[in-house]
């Protein structure tokens, strides 16, 4: 099965590109005649970026916010699975909790930045994805090792991965000071969805944006369950959802150089949690109340040709109550509420000494404060110091980046022992060359080393935290090539990137079975090994016809090398599949934009062992869009259809939690 989605991938694109060799035939000599004035109509240029950043030291996927609409993505962990070597665990619907690893790094290794700073949660150590709306993103971008960017906080230097979330900034036709964007989205299983944005200019140095939504469904969705012999259609239960977002932000740009931005954001939401469908009870009870709210102050500015700065502020809250209803509790209720407070300040100075080296150190101080009513709950405070000195050496064809990360994390609880201090150097390094100058042909290396440390639930959770547990170790190393140049004038850009990965991860943090009880314990021993393929082009053609097409292949090994002895040895990891990849294809005309989609998983296994009775068949899920945009007075109405899993293919992502068959969503905005 696996193979037949890959090849299948990859036929598709290449196959979709030989129709357009007509259009690539060498230009016919000049016709004018020397001496002569010819009159030509005006026409406007415009340009096209390649979603593959092939000058990049390090692997750096994107995703514009445009083609995110174009091709009917529905949320950012949707769009996540159309970038190459990721891994989404999804629970199901539109409320399931949604995390992504990297390369099978682990979701606590993948940070996240949003506009610049960092997502985190010291209590799980892997951010909900889920929760995050795609209306307002202009560019989701995934970065794996380290990114060029020097100019960042030490946190995002810590990380194995980075997801990048970049939201939209004002911008205002000429004479007006004010835009508005309003939005209505609907759909299956009882999607609603409004949003509202407003757009302000207060003066010449002064933007304003403020953005809302709201976000509600059923999401009791049909689903075959079969179970031996005997196959049965059954509804998804407990899978409602509704959830409020708000986003206000301040843009000022300082009198003598320099820009401020200030956000503040909130998010809540209450959803069933859709449980795991076993023999035949599909029924869960469990409820999840969720509240998010910051504000984070980010500034910057150039002291002189040769010194930036960058400072950071940020107060995170965060608070979860989760009940569930059962007789196997006391009094038929199980409920718990847990509160986090992180108080977050960051500091980078970048330096320019000379011609092509750049030189910058990143200081972070970190504050975590967690409050639970589950019971012995010690009641931690983390403090956490990050510093990071980077270099970047750039000379004609050869392109060098070093980093070097300093970590120091203690903690106080007010019952027990607190775990021990951890301090830890972590070097990184790239290299870049274009062996040909003019040529968009490069070759990349990466080493990177990294560490996780314990989250609170794997130190404290009642009955199964370890305060001994130690940080989980990760080297990566990583060679690429990539290629990018335009055929012919039809062509924007034709880009490829090959990149080979080996990860090697020591001390892994699993849940461990002891005589009474689970344990969280250091017991692991994982190689990763895999390769990672990405093909994107497009075409201006005749008549005002735009074509864009892009591809992703991953091959992955992930084998477990904790115990010789032990029945998994060298067994892939449970939810890694062998074969991965997707295809998408968008065709703009003067009269609709039509956008198809596809992302193809092989089998995999649900635990350690792989054995027949274990395995997960693969599935290849369709999207296709058809969309308009009408310019009226003053206006603009654009309105779109979407149909997702078009050949109603039912799957699980994770065993036991199926996933939606075909539905579909109309989206229709007005911006004025």
């Amino acid at each position: 099965m696996e193979n037949r989605i890959h090849i299948s991938v990859l036929l598709f694109a290449a196959s979709a590109l030989l129709p357009l060799a007509g259009w690539c035939r060498p230009e016919l000599p000049d016709s004018v005649t020397t001496g002569t004035e010819q009159r030509v109509d005006e026409v406007t240029v415009t340009a096209k970026r390649s979603p593959v950043r092939v000058s990049a030291g390090t692997p750096v996927q994107s995703l514009s916010g445009q083609a995110i609409a174009e091709l009917g993505i529905q949320n950012v962990a949707d769009a996540v699975r159309r970038f190459a070597g990721t891994n989404v665990r999804d629970y199901g619907g539109i409320g399931g909790l949604k995390t992504v690893s990297v390369r099978n790094m682990g979701a606590a290794h993948t940070g996240v930045s949003y506009d610049g700073a960092p997502v985190s949660n010291c209590q799980a150590g892997q951010v909900d994805i889920g929760r995050f709306s795609l209306d307002n993103v202009s560019m989701l971008s995934l970065a794996v090792g380290q990114e060029e960017n020097l100019l960042q906080p030490a946190r995002l230097y810590a990380s194995a991965a980075v997801l990048n979330i970049v939201t939209n900034t004002p911008t205002f036709d000429a004479g007006r000071s004010s835009a508005f964007d309003v939005q209505l989205k609907g759909g299956s299983f009882g999607y609603v969805s409004p949003m509202l944005r407003w757009w302000h200019r207060v003066g010449s140095r002064v933007r304003t944006s403020l953005d809302g939504s709201f976000m509600r469904a059923d999401g009791n969705y049909p689903f075959t369950l079969v179970n031996g012999k005997h196959v049965s259609r059954e509804r998804r239960s407990n899978s409602a959802i509704d959830s409020w977002h708000g986003e206000a932000n301040v843009y000022y740009d300082m009198p003598g150089g320099g820009d401020m931005q200030v956000k503040g954001y909130y998010y809540y939401s209450k959803r069933g949690l859709p449980g795991a469908v076993t023999l035949y009870n599909p029924i869960s009870t469990e409820t999840l109340w969720d509240r998010n709210g910051f504000v984070q102050v980010k500034y910057n500015k150039e002291l002189t040709p040769k010194w930036q700065f960058q400072a950071l502020g940020k107060y995170n809250y965060g608070w979860n109550r989760d009940r569930e209803l059962g007789n196997q509790f006391a009094g038929g209720v199980y409920q718990a509420e847990h509160t986090q407070h992180e108080y977050y300040l960051s500091a980078t100075a970048e330096y320019r000494p000379v011609a092509g080296l750049s030189v910058a150190l990143a200081q972070d101080w970190i504050v975590n404060k967690l409050n639970s009513t589950m019971g012995e709950c010690p009641f931690p405070t983390r403090y956490t110091s990050l510093t990071a000195l980077s270099a970047r050496w750039r000379r004609g064809w050869l392109t060098v980046n070093g980093t070097l990360v300093g970590t120091y994390i203690t903690e106080r609880v007010k019952a027990g022992n607190p775990p021990e201090d951890v301090k830890r150097l972590s070097p990184g390094a790239s290299v870049s060359v274009q062996p040909w100058k003019g040529e968009m042909l490069f070759f990349r290396g990466v080493y990177k080393s990294t560490f996780r440390t314990p989250t609170f639930n794997d130190l404290y959770y009642d009955r199964l935290g370890n305060r001994s547990l130690r940080p989980e170790r990760a080297n990566e190393y990583d060679l690429g090539v990539t290629w990018s140049r335009s055929f012919c004038p039809a062509m924007d850009y034709f880009s490829i990137t090959v990149d080979g990965y080996f990860n090697d991860v020591n001390d892994k943090i699993v849940a461990f079975p002891t005589t009474y009880a689970w344990k969280m314990a250091n017991f692991g021993k994982v190689h990763v090994k895999g390769l990672d393929f990405t093909l994107a082009t497009a075409f201006s053609l005749p008549r005002g016809i735009n074509l864009s097409l892009s591809a992703a292949y991953t091959w992955q090994k992930a084998i477990d090398l904790t115990d010789p002895d032990s029945k998994n040895y060298k067994a892939q990891l449970p939810y890694t599949p062998e074969h991965s990849g997707n295809m998408a294809v968008t065709v703009k005309t003067p009269w609709c934009t039509l956008g198809y989609s596809l992302v193809g998983v092989g089998k995999r296994y649900f635990i350690a062992q792989n054995i027949p009775v274990n395995e997960i068949d693969g599935y290849v899920e369709q999207t296709l869009t058809l969309g308009h945009e009408f310019r009226l007075r003053g206006c603009r109405l654009g309105l779109r259809g979407e149909l997702i899993n078009l050949a109603d293919k039912q799957y699980d992502v994770i065993k036991y939690y199926p996933m939606p068959g075909r539905s579909w969503r109309v989206v229709a905005n007005v911006k004025f």
